[in-house]
């Protein structure tokens, strides 16, 4: 797997380069602003690009637009964003046109390797990862108009860790339930939700996407 790195903390793009070298991840190129990602990505073509949101000039959302801009031009291109805070905006205007091969991690959780490239792995086969954080804050929400409302509290524990990324044995695994039960409650969300005739890889990430919708 290749990667483009782009994030204006020279600590933390050496650091995100070496622990994912050390895990076997190709590093194609470090950015330190928007242009210097674009133009990696454009050139060296890699799996993923890791972008910070916030980058030079204006600090606000640079990298959120890059990525956008990105995506529109690639749509194959694996996106994980980073963040230090949860701003589910752009992740929604992400999400909203193209869901698959997209990620969302809050920066501390990427000092953890294994949750690192297990989300650029997932993020590369076509997945959708979302921190754990951000899926507890938009579980949270309570509006009229919310279709997570129609879920059940195990349902929607079950579509949090769906968001994370994770397969039906680890969701099983994790809530002490059988995989024919993960299965089940999986079927629900995706009715309630009213995820028909597609594919289940793709019903996932629209359920993700059902989430994000309105944060």
């Amino acid at each position: 797997m290749r990667v483009v790195i782009a994030d204006d903390s020279a600590l933390l793009r050496e650091g995100l380069s070496r622990l994912l070298q050390e895990s076997g991840v190709e590093v194609c190129a470090l950015a330190a602003d928007a242009e210097g990602l674009i133009s990696a990505v454009r050139e060296l073509t890699p799996d993923v690009a890791i972008i910070d949101i916030r980058m030079p000039p204006t600090y606000t959302h640079e990298g959120a637009a890059a990525a956008q801009e990105l995506r529109a031009e690639l749509p194959g291109l694996g996106i994980l964003l980073l963040s230090q805070a949860v701003e589910t905006h752009y992740a929604s205007q992400l999400l909203e046109n193209h869901a698959e091969n997209f990620g969302y991690l809050l920066k501390d959780r990427v000092l953890d390797v294994v949750t690192l490239t297990d989300a650029l792995r997932t993020i590369a086969a076509g997945g959708t990862v979302l921190d754990p954080e951000i899926v507890r804050h938009l579980m949270r929400r309570d509006t009229a108009a919310d279709p997570l409302r129609q879920l059940t509290e195990r349902e929607r524990e079950v579509l949090a860790l769906m968001a994370e990324g994770r397969s039906n044995s680890a969701i099983a695994h994790r809530l002490t339930l059988s995989p024919k039960t993960v299965e089940s409650h999986i079927a629900n969300i995706f009715t309630k939700l009213g995820l028909h005739g597609a594919q289940d890889d793709h019903r996932r990430v629209l359920a993700v996407l059902a989430a994000l919708k309105g944060a």
